[in-house]
């Protein structure tokens, strides 16, 4: 009898807590970077506001959802998602094989390829086929924990000085002062953001990258292993926007291209 009771006891433990980690998601926190213009950043209000941040907003509303947004330093979103500081990270993250390894992806809510970024008329020498050659012995600038900063250690490593920063706008800073000789991001993120307002004394250069192995299947909304649920939700909602307009309206705000 007593094997009994602690067989049924166990079953009943099971059940209590499968009811208490099912979750409806009517209220999801999401993780962003705040520091990425055009997709993510603070606007002078003090409000996020961006690529990222609308199609965040649109996704929860057709999740019928409450989001509250978590903004968060990129070296640590991933560990911070684990941590459950919040459910989702919309930040501009590649899917990659590497990440994958940690944490679970939607699918891609749209995709662009990377690109140098130089002072106008300094790299003329630097093709279309961009040869280690001709950037040998350049400092090269790139965000840490980043795509690129895998491309770059990968691929470069050897022939460039690589300065790695915190964040996409000490990027640009310090490429605005002179202390770099390159700059390697997203070629959406450079030309909508960077090169249209300080940058303008600065261009794209060399070949689009865009190779699976570094850079990823598209950006995708990452979420902890094991919640089905909600990557399901938000691959849904992704679906919707796409097809009710609502995707196009928020890309022709920022972009002049569709960028999914």
């Amino acid at each position: 009898m007593k094997k009994l009771s602690a067989f049924l006891m166990s079953i009943f433990f099971l059940i209590a807590v499968g009811s208490v980690q099912a979750k409806d998601w009517k209220k999801v926190r999401i993780g962003i970077e705040g520091a990425y213009p055009p997709f993510s950043s603070i606007g002078a209000d003090g409000k996020p506001q961006g690529f990222d941040i609308d199609i965040a907003m649109a996704l929860c509303k057709e999740m019928g959802a409450e989001c509250k947004l978590i903004a968060q330093d990129w070296d640590g979103i991933i560990p911070a998602l684990l941590a459950r500081k919040y459910d989702a990270i919309i930040a501009s993250m590649s899917i990659t094989e590497e990440r994958k390894k940690k944490v679970d992806f939607t699918e891609k809510y749209y995709n662009s390829p990377a690109k140098f970024a130089v002072k106008k008329g300094t790299m003329a020498d630097f093709t279309k086929e961009g040869t280690k050659a001709a950037i040998k012995g350049k400092t090269v600038g790139v965000q840490r924990e980043t795509i690129f900063d895998r491309f770059l250690t990968d691929n470069y490593d050897k022939d460039v000085t690589i300065k790695r920063y915190g964040s996409q706008d000490d990027v640009y800073l310090d490429m605005l002062s002179g202390r770099l000789d390159m700059m390697m991001a997203d070629s959406i993120a450079m030309t909508d953001g960077f090169l249209k307002k300080d940058g303008k004394d600065f261009e794209l250069v060399g070949p689009s990258y865009s190779d699976p192995k570094w850079f990823g299947d598209g950006a995708g909304i990452a979420i902890r292993k094991g919640e089905d649920d909600l990557k399901m939700k938000f691959n849904k909602a992704i679906k919707a926007i796409r097809a009710n307009g609502t995707y196009k309206k928020i890309n022709d705000k920022y972009f002049k291209i569709d960028i999914y």
